[in-house]
């Protein structure tokens, strides 16, 4: 291994060289308190930053065993000590001049929920920080001393500021730690009592805008507080003593005038499949770990998927249950993303009745008697809610603002007034008696979901001159020559999760998964079951070096990108479907 010295005579050597004499400063150095890998180096000052890694050894970190025991654990200390790193970098006041991105030193940015990141890897033997710097040039020219500034004084100080327990504030992040496992035991302690989602009392469910997810500050904010009649109790493991209102399993509405909280609930509900850190407010917002929010959308792809549940009958007689468009409809979108959601495990389905589509959610008595039924394809979402539940343990939470004819067949409905949760079902049931809507019920036997969606080989051979595949931000994905649109998967939170989802469509690839016989299921259970031995690190084109730049997203979120994919081909194999 070489040694720092040996680094500093290096870019004594190249300095004033082309940019490209930085490649020789690549391989392995000891410092006084850690090791810095330079694992890749920059063509030129414009290009995407150099990556280093920094490991210091256990022995002079002093992390306690404790804090990543588990990996509930690990993961909320990883993401901990990411966020320390990044605090680090920006205070740091070491002035570095060049062009491009001199000077630049990075790590992956952290929002608010609490993920497993490839940022920070923590173990018995080290921490270690995977970080982008960008080296130091004049035009295309080597700077060594403002490279030496970089390596030598803003490095050592990051490192000793964040990557040294004792500098640390060691109170906080075990705090974050237990935080994360009291989530993560109130998310399994749901499952045993029959809850799907739980909120806590003294939430805080409002975001400060549409474009920021921290929440809301001020007055005017209203802590979340369950009615007595849906308040439930647990006792976590650190905290102790916990209240908040439960959602059980079933259908349930959450209704209430214009601007009184429905969406914002909703919203709050979508992202508690994912633990928090402090300060959020929505801490204790907790969700089933496999819900999707489905909504409609206009102009997607579909590439056959068996739709009949919901659509049978088209003009032109299209088999609906093997139904492909280029450009689908409102209700064939929601319908397709339904069964989509069903087959990658979804036990809890979160719908808005602001982004559905109209005609799939309801068919009220006078259009029924207006367009009769054997000239309307659709069965509307309300005559198979129920069944839903009670055939396939799938259980629904959908904001209701205009139809009432969900009264009929709702378990609960919650009523937001004022950002304040009142439950109104004795009420709705009532009103539902008093005024009968009349409407017939539009579907005849089963629900049978029993196809199995096998994904051949070619759906994934990436057709450009260089194998692109890389995120663009959160909501797109560029793979060859073809560009998925990730807008309407809501529950996606970091474009480092949409860039380790569009490096897995790549490993499927790589690994020859899809055979032509293996449901598409099976091949993601495989993909996952080989991150959990080996990391996210393993789907990285810098293997072995720096991968450091992904979060894990759900298995869920996965396939909604993989059925969204235009070079898709899928054939269909009858069986039983978990």
């Amino acid at each position: 291994m070489l040694t720092q010295k040996d680094l500093l005579n290096t870019l004594k050597r190249i300095d004033g060289k082309g940019y490209g004499a930085y490649k020789d400063l690549q391989g392995q150095y000891q410092f006084d308190n850690y090791i810095l890998f330079i694992d890749h180096v920059q063509s030129d000052p414009f290009a995407p930053p150099s990556r280093i890694r920094i490991r210091v050894d256990n022995l002079i970190a002093s992390i306690p065993l404790e804090l990543f025991s588990t990996k509930v654990r690990k993961i909320a200390l990883e993401d901990y000590f990411t966020r320390q790193i990044a605090n680090a970098i920006k205070k740091n006041n070491t002035r570095i001049s060049g062009t491009g991105k001199s000077g630049l030193i990075a790590i992956l940015p952290c929002a608010q929920e609490i993920l497993e990141r490839t940022s920070v890897v923590i173990c018995e033997k080290y921490i270690e920080a995977r970080i982008s710097v960008g080296l130091p040039a004049r035009g295309r020219t080597v700077m060594a001393k403002e490279a030496e500034k970089l390596f030598f004084t803003e490095l050592p100080q990051i490192v000793n500021r964040s990557m040294l327990f004792k500098n640390i504030d060691g109170e906080k992040a075990k705090r974050q730690v237990e935080l994360a496992e009291d989530q993560e035991y109130l998310r399994k302690k749901l499952e045993d009592s029959g809850i799907v989602a739980f909120i806590g009392n003294g939430s805080i469910l409002p975001r400060e805008s549409g474009v920021s997810d921290r929440p809301l500050k001020g007055k005017e904010v209203v802590p979340f507080e369950s009615p007595k009649e849906l308040e439930v109790c647990f006792e976590l493991p650190n905290r102790g003593k916990i209240k908040g209102m439960a959602i059980k399993k079933g259908v349930t509405l959450i209704v209430g005038g214009g601007y009184h909280g429905k969406s914002t609930l909703l919203k709050a509900i979508e992202r508690g499949i994912y633990n928090h850190i402090e300060g959020d407010g929505r801490e204790f917002v907790i969700t089933c770990e496999s819900a999707v929010k489905i909504r409609a959308e206009d102009g997607r792809f579909i590439q056959n998927v068996d739709i009949s549940p919901f659509i049978n009958n088209l003009p032109g007689k299209q088999d609906t249950r093997h139904f492909s468009t280029q450009n689908a409809s409102g209700s064939t979108s929601q319908a397709a993303n339904i069964i989509e959601a069903v087959e990658a495990g979804c036990r809890l389905l979160l719908l808005d009745e602001d982004t559905s589509a109209t005609n799939f959610m309801i068919r009220d008595a006078r259009m029924q008697r207006l367009v009769h039924k054997d000239k309307e394809p659709i069965t509307p979402f309300i005559d198979r809610v129920r069944q839903f539940h009670r055939e396939l343990d799938i259980s629904t939470i959908v904001v209701i603002g205009g139809s009432g004819d969900y009264f009929d067949v709702a378990d609960t409905v919650i009523l937001m007034d004022e950002y304040r949760p009142r439950e109104v079902t004795a009420q709705a049931k009532k009103i539902a008696k008093e005024i009968a809507t009349n409407r017939e019920k539009e579907f005849t036997g089963n629900l049978s979901l029993s196809i199995q969606r096998i994904p051949l080989a070619e759906s994934f051979e990436i057709k450009a001159r260089k194998e692109k595949v890389k995120s663009k931000g959160t909501m797109s994905i560029v793979y060859g020559y073809n560009e998925i649109d990730l807008q309407s998967v809501e529950q996606l939170v970091d474009s480092s999760q949409t860039a380790a989802i569009a490096l897995m469509m790549q490993y499927i690839k790589k690994k020859n998964l899809a055979d032509g016989r293996t449901p598409l299921k099976d091949i993601l259970v495989q993909v996952y079951e080989e991150i959990s031995q080996k990391r996210l690190d393993i789907i990285s084109p810098f293997y072995g070096q720096h991968p450091g730049d992904y979060s894990m997203p759900r298995i869920q979120e996965v396939f909604a990108a993989i059925n969204r994919l235009s070079t898709l081909k899928i054939v269909h194999r009858e069986g039983s479907q978990s």
